[in-house]
This record gives C-alpha cells, structure tokens and sequence, in this order.
C-alpha cells in the first residue's frame, strides 16, 4: 500500500487531478485510479515512468526507502 499512499502524496504536491497525472504518465484514467487505490500493481516501466516524472527513485514509491532521490 505504500505505492498508492506516496503516489497520492506525490500528485497532490505537484497541484496535479488523477486524470492530469494519467494524461501525463500516458496511463488510461482507470489504470492510473487503481494503482492509487492497490487494487492494480504497475508494470516495471510504468513504475519507472512514474518515478521520473515525480522525480523520486523507484525505491522510494515502492517505500523500501525514505529517501527520494
């Protein structure tokens, strides 16, 4: 559950609605919904689409670390 709590944290500072940051990471606004959720994982390289975008380090969104970059 981390990943969808850091991923929220992450839109929500960068002022951005879930269907901008789907635009963005180029995901369907369903997809990107449910990683927000858990219910749905993301693949390796959407995983680290989204971490250069928010400009963290995979770790960090999946919560094996605290340190962004």
């Amino acid at each position: 559950m981390k990943l969808a709590e850091r991923m929220r944290e992450l839109r929500k500072e960068k002022n951005l609605r879930q269907e901008d940051a789907a635009v963005k990471l180029d995901l369907s606004m369903s997809a990107y919904c449910r990683y927000e959720l858990g219910s749905r994982e993301p693949t390796a390289s959407v995983l680290c689409r989204m971490a250069d975008y928010y400009g963290v380090t995979t770790d960090y969104l999946l919560g094996r670390s605290d340190v962004r970059r």
